[in-house]
């Protein structure tokens, strides 16, 4: 996208890890060259530290277009009852 603008959508996912099922939500964003290498690290900081999200994958191509997935757990409460 031009202007330094991003988007992204989300989709589920999940991994077998110690015979149980862990559930991953994923955010794939597409950032612009024009955004600086600083504020791209400072927006993924700040995703990770106020909303729970880690880095999952981080392409750059040719033309220096970011594609970044970001995953987070999804936590599921069981009933005690």
């Amino acid at each position: 996208m031009k202007g330094g603008a991003m988007k992204g959508g989300s989709m589920k996912g999940g991994s077998m890890k110690g015979g149980s099922m862990i559930e991953y939500e994923f955010w794939n964003l597409t950032i612009d060259r024009t955004k600086s290498r600083s504020a791209v690290c400072r927006m993924l900081t700040d995703a990770a530290e106020y909303q729970g999200w880690e880095l999952d994958r981080l392409r750059k191509d040719g033309s220096g277009q970011r594609t970044v997935t970001l995953r987070r757990k999804i936590i599921r409460m069981r009933s005690t009852l």
